[in-house]
């Protein structure tokens, strides 16, 4: 089956930075998207990030474009996500989530879901 597994949250300051990851297993990786999310208590599942298997195309939300950074080390079935100069309003739960068809900001086109690790930066 599928897995995926974020790691690496924890709190920090704002200014600072963190990398939140992504192990996946139970699947061929290749040709398939890998989206981060966040969702932040009471607002709905905003996307952040998402990374092309087939061409490493990427994309980034407005809110985090030119802060964040998605990679992938396709040899360790692990997608990245750098965080730098966070923000409080960056405060939320940092799903993962794996798409067949290719990169979109809407979950519903996600098929699969890691966790969750949660990310906290503090003003």
């Amino acid at each position: 089956e599928v897995q995926l597994v974020e790691s690496g949250g924890g709190l920090v300051q704002a200014g600072g930075s963190l990398r939140v990851s992504c192990a996946a297993s139970g699947f061929t990786f290749e040709d398939y998207a890998i989206g981060w999310f966040r969702q932040a208590p009471g607002k709905g599942r905003e996307g952040v990030s998402c990374i092309r298997s087939s061409d490493g195309l990427t994309y980034y939300g407005d809110s985090v474009k030119g802060r964040f950074t998605i990679s992938s080390d396709n040899a360790k079935n692990t997608v990245y996500l750098q965080m730098n100069s966070l923000k409080p309003e960056d405060t939320a739960v940092y799903y993962c989530a794996l798409a067949y068809y290719g990169c979109s900001f809407y979950p519903r086109q996600f098929d699969s879901w890691g966790q969750g690790t949660q990310v906290t930066v503090s003003s």
